[in-house]
């Protein structure tokens, strides 16, 4: 469930702004690295996570991530190849989660209405539970919890909470409600 997280051009959102930079400048040295440089990437992570990545931990750059300290990854998490997390609201992966190629954890956006969209940032946290595979291009929206031992397919978009031991697939957009314009 999103909900309103903070006002665009507060003291709080400039902060924020400085934190994305400065993890941008050290996302863009992390993947450029030699894939074989473990000394390298385990410094950056840290930097980048404000802690060490916990025991048998792997993730594969290209790695994107706009806070960094908000994610929060427990052990024996793989996350492959090209994956953003979009961390600001917070996500927490459980033990043993498995992340595809191309997911992407969105804590944050914007509100509907059209006053508001340049106002507001809105969001929740991202959970995943225990033993959690995820598939290649899933997108996992803000507010979810996904319980332990459930699967999301390939390109899923997860928009509501998953149940544990469950499959989840399907991307299919519809037209929700509609406004006038605002001219």
């Amino acid at each position: 469930m999103s909900e309103l997280l903070m006002r665009i051009h507060s003291p709080e959102f400039q902060a924020m702004s400085e934190r994305v930079l400065e993890v941008t400048a050290l996302t863009s040295r992390l993947n450029v690295l030699p894939f074989d440089d473990d000394a390298g990437k385990a410094a950056l992570f840290e930097q980048i996570l404000g802690a060490p990545l916990p025991q048998r931990t792997t993730i594969y750059p290209p790695f994107f991530t706009d806070h960094g300290r908000n994610l929060h990854l427990a052990d024996r998490v793989f996350i492959n190849q090209n994956c953003t997390f979009l961390d600001y609201a917070g996500i927490r992966l459980a033990e043993r989660v498995m992340v595809a190629p191309k997911v992407t954890f969105i804590t944050v956006g914007h509100p509907v209405d059209t006053d508001d969209r340049r106002v507001w940032l809105t969001g929740g946290p991202i959970e995943v539970g225990e033993n959690v595979w995820i598939g290649a291009g899933a997108t996992i929206l803000p507010g979810v919890t996904i319980g332990r031992d459930s699967v999301i397919a390939a390109g899923a978009v997860v928009a509501d909470d998953v149940p544990p031991q469950s499959l989840v697939a399907g991307t299919k957009a519809a037209v929700r409600r509609t406004w006038a314009d605002a001219d």
